[in-house]
């Protein structure tokens, strides 16, 4: 009977390999949590060059100190498929839903001197924010991860270092704002600009190359299924700019200010092997 069951305990041992070896494809399913750990320059204004420009002294650029910019959290589906090259080194690409965020502003926009007369903009007021009720931010990118543990085991942490590539568009400005930033400015530069009428506000940022460092650990189920979850940071920053326009498209004015995000992004996920 020992001779009998020594095999089959071999057998069993051997066969019993739940984790990730070379050649081996992981695709996961989850939920990604950003949370970013902003920080914000203040805005600069620039001017177009227009009649008023002299008389009232205003600058063809000036910084609102006490002026910034802030960001919300998000979710969203998230969405990885890793190749295994060898038991420990696999490269992983990072997909999902692009998640959306809301952009918030603080502080008050006004030209130094006599220029101020033009008249300012109160971006802390509760009825301008958010200043951009939202913005959709889509990533591509890669990371090799080093996963340690044999092959065989159950439990493998990883390390993962890769790049990723951002960019924003879906822009939805706050209609309070814009009004209000109409009124109190965009008007008054139309006029100075031999441009009476109406203006239009729009927005956008900058897109970008950053890298990414991941943290985390898999835990092997099945033969097929396993449970994952992981940290990540990226240092993105973006150059947030809001335009001001006449009615016929002339650039009036352009608010712009490095907003560096710095997201923490949470990953807890289903993976597949095959």
């Amino acid at each position: 009977m020992r001779k009998l069951f020594a095999p089959l305990v071999a057998a069993c041992v051997s066969t019993g390999a739940h984790a990730q070896q070379a050649g081996d494809n992981v695709l996961s399913l989850g939920w990604f949590h950003i949370a970013p750990q902003y920080s914000s320059d203040p805005l600069t204004t620039h001017v177009a060059p227009m009649p008023i420009n002299g008389p009232l002294g205003l600058p063809s650029s000036f910084t609102s100190a006490g002026t910034g910019l802030t960001v919300s959290n998000a979710n969203t589906l998230g969405l990885t498929f890793s190749h295994f090259f060898t038991d420990h080194i696999a490269l992983t690409t990072l997909g999902g839903v692009p998640p959306e965020f809301r952009i918030g502003g603080f502080g008050v926009i006004q030209p130094p001197g006599p220029g101020g007369a033009l008249g300012q903009e109160n971006l802390s007021a509760p009825s301008n924010n958010p200043l951009v009720g939202r913005v959709r931010q889509w990533t591509a990118g890669a990371m090799l991860q080093y996963f340690f543990n044999n092959a065989e085991a159950k439990f493998r942490p990883f390390l993962g270092v890769g790049i990723t590539y951002s960019w924003f568009n879906s822009f939805r400005l706050n209609p309070y704002f814009s009004q209000s930033l109409n009124e109190n400015l965009g008007s008054i530069l139309a006029a100075g600009a031999g441009k009476p009428g109406p203006t239009s506000i729009s927005a956008k940022s900058s897109s970008s190359w950053t890298p990414i460092f991941n943290i985390g650990a898999s835990y092997a189920l099945t033969k097929h299924w396993q449970v994952n979850a992981s940290v990540s940071y990226m240092p993105l920053k973006t150059y947030a700019e809001t335009d001001i326009k006449a009615a016929d498209g002339t650039l009036l004015a352009v608010s712009k200010a490095k907003l560096k995000a710095d997201p923490i992004i949470t990953f807890v996920a289903v993976s597949y092997r095959f």
